[in-house]
């Protein structure tokens, strides 16, 4: 009798696997099918618009091509926006994908501007293409090779910059038409150094951040003071941040602020949320304990909001990577000339908005779960700081006129804070323990010099994989580019 339970039970156990390898292959299957519709909903849209000119099939396949890299955009780049989030459980993975949807839609139809750069950054200069068919597959050439690569990079859990993927793409396109002597090397210069200027800057300015959430909250003998004391301060900061953060990036397609304009804009929400969220922290901290476990409660809904306003900025300003060579395609053949920058048809942005939408949903909780559990243990207050240095990092970063990477930034940022973890824990001269409600020094609590050296806070692995990710992107997009644009002109 005990051998027949011991063999029902392994076939169920098997019966089990099967169920569950046949509901991922399923769910693959359905994702797959919906991006194939929206794809083949881009093409109906273009053919629309196009009717039967002579340039409909080229439009059609352009607008495919649109479609497919705002659906990798989606499906990488969103997630640093509320991966932090979900990993410091402040909200669920499904609240996450439904608010950075809603809130990217919003950024790129709102915001996403009416004119958009056809050569990203200004890398190559487009008089020197010698006539605008060539331009064309150009173009095609760097939506193709920039989206394939950013989806090789989401297979293999790799957060990349699609900026970077678009600059590679339209880098190895621009040489293989023309030669080396288009590409602006100053501007690919500056591209090259904020590899290593987003990341850095975006680690420092978050590991600071947390240093002063735990020396002014976290190791304090009355939390429920100190939370009441600095938790408004820490609001108003990101309030004024993002505000600054919104008009710089987010809106700056409706409206060219000037510095002025900015820093009084910053500094009103910053007054404002002050203001607010002073009484209301007051009230939600009454009678709560002298924990922790307070402290993450109260980070929840001003961390919910910054992954909202992240994903609003990057949906009005990253659309631009999925639209920009499509709006190439478009001017070029409507008009037959080559344009540095292009109106951009209504229909074009609903491509856009919607493709990342999508794209985060149907492929984004791989790269979310990765960015947000996987690099590094995340709460609120850890992920707090990633989002406020997201936003600060692009402030400091314009005021000086360096070209930064927001997915840089924000992953940069997660690291930031899981290396400052590793070295807080190893040179803390005291370890503190709350016993009773006060605070007393833990020699008990301390840990071996050898345990410290052995335990790691951030995954070596993952680090690794994207930084080497981060660097090969351009390279790797523009040779990709220039080998479709070479298969591209065989069929001209």
């Amino acid at each position: 009798m005990t051998l027949m339970k011991s063999s029902l039970d392994k076939d169920l156990e098997k019966i089990v696997h099967v169920e569950a390898a046949t509901r991922h292959v399923a769910h693959g299957l359905v994702a797959h099918g919906l991006a194939l519709l929206f794809l083949g909903a881009s093409a109906v849209l273009a053919a629309l618009y196009v009717g039967v000119a002579e340039s409909a099939a080229l439009v059609i396949f352009a607008a495919v091509l649109g479609g497919y890299m705002a659906l990798n955009i989606g499906a990488n780049d969103v997630a640093n926006n509320v991966g932090p989030a979900v990993g410091s459980r402040a909200m669920s993975l499904m609240t996450a994908i439904a608010i950075a949807a809603i809130f990217e839609s919003a950024g790129a139809l709102i915001a996403g501007g009416d004119v958009v750069s056809t050569i990203s950054k200004g890398i190559i200069d487009p008089a020197q293409v010698q006539d605008s068919q060539t331009f064309i597959w150009a173009m095609m050439a760097a939506l193709i090779a920039s989206a394939v690569w950013v989806n090789l990079a989401t297979v293999l859990g790799a957060p990349v910059s699609t900026t970077h993927a678009v600059v590679g793409g339209v880098l190895g396109a621009g040489v293989a038409a023309v030669g080396f002597s288009l590409v602006n090397w100053e501007m690919m210069g500056a591209i090259a150094a904020s590899w290593v200027i987003s990341p850095l800057m975006g680690g420092v300015i978050a590991a600071g951040f947390l240093a002063f959430i735990k020396i002014n909250l976290i190791y304090r003998e009355d939390k429920i003071a100190a939370a009441r004391r600095w938790i408004p301060l820490l609001i108003a900061v990101m309030a004024g941040a993002f505000a600054a953060y919104l008009t710089l990036k987010g809106l700056r397609q409706l409206w060219q602020a000037p510095p002025l304009a900015v820093a009084g804009i910053g500094v009103a929400a910053f007054v404002l949320a002050w203001g607010i969220s002073a009484p209301l922290i007051r009230r939600q901290s009454i009678g709560m304990e002298n924990r922790n476990r307070s402290l993450r409660q109260l980070f929840r809904i001003p961390l919910i909001c910054s992954a909202a306003l992240l994903s609003f900025a990057h949906g009005a300003n990253d659309v631009a990577n999925a639209i920009g060579p499509l709006a190439a395609i478009l001017d070029s053949a409507a008009h037959g000339g080559i344009a540095a920058e292009a109106v951009v048809p209504g229909w074009v942005m609903v491509i856009g908005a919607l493709g990342i939408s999508l794209g985060l949903f149907l492929y984004g909780p791989k790269l979310i779960r990765m960015v947000g559990d996987q690099i590094t243990k995340m709460n609120p207050m850890r992920a707090y700081c990633v989002a406020l240095s997201a936003a600060v990092t692009v402030i400091i970063a314009s005021w000086l006129g360096l070209p930064v990477s927001s997915t840089h930034i924000a992953v940069g940022a997660v690291f930031g804070v899981g290396f400052f973890r590793e070295y807080f824990t190893r040179h803390s001269k005291r370890r503190r323990q709350m016993v009773g409600g006060q605070a007393t020094d833990a020699p008990g609590d301390r840990i071996a010099p050898e345990e410290l050296r052995r335990r790691k806070l951030v995954r070596r692995s993952h680090f690794l994989t994207i930084v080497v990710a981060w660097v090969v992107t351009v390279p790797a997009a523009a040779i990709l580019a220039a080998i479709v644009f070479y298969g591209l002109t065989l069929f001209r």
